[in-house]
């Protein structure tokens, strides 16, 4: 029958839908909150006492007369009510016959740009909001830039207020060129422009009447079926100890949460920064013992052997381990207003590691009118409220971690100030080394594992200097020998002393021409230590 929504045949339980998490996004009073509202209001996912709620605090709060305001079903905070705007960002959770959904309904004011940072940060897909009347806006392309550097990779460009302009197609069109052109560079691999009137439900839930032009999906179908990337189900194993857990003298377990791959009891990790390589004993659930863990999990891991391991450290796969460095290459959004100053100790927490460091070097800025990064022209330049550049940064300690776009959670990092507290900046690793100094151990470190061998001693290299020390305490002994068998034969001081003097003089010049001569052979043309003959490379 018509208008009977048709029954599915095996309704799919909670546990058995895809979620998806995406959030909404854009310039102040592009319409971001009344959009979730008239949404969840449309498609009769809102409780009826929350509808209850709604109609109560539009007499008291709307800003659309005596028509609901659908806004504040999300706007909750009470400076968001009597402002009209969203501050912090607001989380809702809801669920149609097809999937789960997480938004995040983040705020268009630059100086919550912060908050709009955290939402990006978990989201999946992205719903651009755009003003049709104002078109694309700095704060626009900032958000746009924003969630591109985050990792979200699929962006619904939500065209608000159509009816203000009409519900002209030419206006429609020229908004989604206009910001198609200014994503080229932003590595979005979809996106689809739809038409809005969020606060009469045009395209929300039902096409619009208004628009019959467009043809294409609702805002709520096109959620329903968008493919978005699970990578993270493919990635090598990721998992930082967040915890020892240790209830009693029989258990210690190693808490976390699984940021990649997964794992069963009997599979080997390898412990990192330290390097060795261990056998996982259990996985342990909230109910007890489990057959694996997959990304997304918090779980409890025991090992086979009894290893000190702490909160900082993270068992990764030994077949694609993570890097280990202490000078990162990252892509930085500076979150408040004090500017960036180069040589400061901050703190940089990165996944469960906190670890003190400085940012040495600001190389690039990101032009938010093209999105791309321009070199900075004079010396000392940082980065100021808001802006996003890429810079080079040291670490007192070494960390482990991925490159952002290889693992969102190993490679995405903030900075603290260490005075006030305060998070100063979110970053994302590009890039990550050692300095030279630390780097063969940590190589050592590794290669041994995989023997079940404790590290080797670092081997010094053979100068000038140890090779004339070794010489004289290797002759030191054998002088005074030399003397007393000289003078017990002869009774003569003199000749003693001048035999011995003699025969040290040239065993001390031999011996210092031997060790030299075998020092150079031992010695590659770059001025290493050349690999034994055993050594294939690893």
């Amino acid at each position: 029958m018509h208008g009977v929504p048709a029954q599915s045949p095996s309704p799919r339980t909670a546990a058995d839908k895809p979620l998806l998490r995406f959030i909404t996004c854009g310039s102040v009073d592009d319409g971001k909150s009344t959009l979730i509202g008239r949404l969840l209001y449309d498609a009769g996912l809102a409780a009826d006492d929350l509808i209850e709620a709604l109609e109560k605090d539009s007499k008291k709060h709307g800003t659309q007369g005596e028509a609901l305001d659908f806004a504040l079903l999300v706007d909750g905070l009470a400076a968001e009510r009597e402002q009209g705007i969203t501050i912090d960002v607001a989380y809702r959770y809801f669920a149609t016959d097809k999937r789960k959904f997480i938004v995040a309904d983040t705020p268009g004011h630059e100086q919550y740009t912060r908050n709009m940072a955290t939402g990006a940060s978990t989201a999946e897909l992205a719903v651009l909001l755009i003003d049709a009347r104002k078109g694309v806006l700095s704060q626009t392309r900032r958000h746009a830039v924003i969630v591109s550097m985050l990792g979200v990779r699929h962006v619904v460009l939500a065209i608000n207020k159509m009816d203000l302009v009409g519900y002209d197609e030419a206006t429609f069109r020229r908004i989604e060129a206009d910001f198609r052109e200014f994503a080229r560079h932003l590595r979005f691999l979809s996106i689809e422009a739809i038409p809005l009137v969020a606060k009469d439900g045009d395209n929300l839930v039902q096409e619009s009447a208004h628009m019959p032009w467009r043809k294409g999906q609702s805002l709520l179908a096109y959620l329903e079926s968008v493919e978005v990337d699970r990578g993270a189900l493919v990635q090598p194993f990721r998992y930082p100890v967040q915890w020892v857990n240790r209830p009693s003298h029989e258990f210690r377990g190693f808490s976390g949460f699984v940021c990649g791959g997964n794992i069963r009891p009997g599979d080997i990790v390898r412990i990192l920064p330290i390097g060795r390589d261990t056998k996982v004993a259990r996985v342990v659930g909230g109910d007890g013992d489990l057959e694996g863990a997959v990304t997304g999990q918090s779980v409890t891991l025991t090992l086979a052997e009894e290893i000190d391991v702490s909160r900082g450290d993270m068992f990764v796969s030994p077949a694609s381990p993570a890097k280990v460095g202490d000078r990162l290459k990252a892509r930085l959004l500076w979150l408040v207003r004090e500017p960036l100053v180069l040589e400061k100790s901050y703190l940089l927490k990165l996944a469960t590691r906190t670890v003190p460091a400085t940012v040495k070097k600001v190389t690039a800025r990101v032009q938010i009118e093209t999105g791309l990064a321009a070199p900075l022209t004079e010396a000392g330049e940082t980065l100021a409220f808001n802006a996003i550049g890429e810079a080079e940064i040291e670490l007192a300690h070494p960390v482990v971690c991925d490159r952002y776009i290889e693992n969102r959670e190993t490679g995405g990092f903030v900075l603290i100030d260490r005075v006030t507290n305060e998070t100063v900046a979110v970053g994302l690793v590009t890039e990550a080394e050692t300095a030279a100094k630390s780097g063969a151990a940590f190589l050592e470190a590794s290669y041994s594992s995989m023997e079940g061998l404790p590290p080797p001693a670092s081997e010094r290299r053979s100068t000038r200097r140890t090779s004339l020390l070794k010489s004289l305490s290797w002759r030191a002994l054998g002088s005074v020998l030399t003397f007393a068998i000289v003078f017990g034969f002869t009774r003569d001081l003199a000749l003693s002393l001048a035999i011995t003097v003699t025969e040290a003089v040239a065993k001390i010049g031999l011996y210092y021409l031997h060790e030299r001569a075998w020092a150079r052979r031992n010695v590659g043309p770059a001025g290493e230590i050349s690999a034994p003959p055993h050594d294939v490379g690893l």
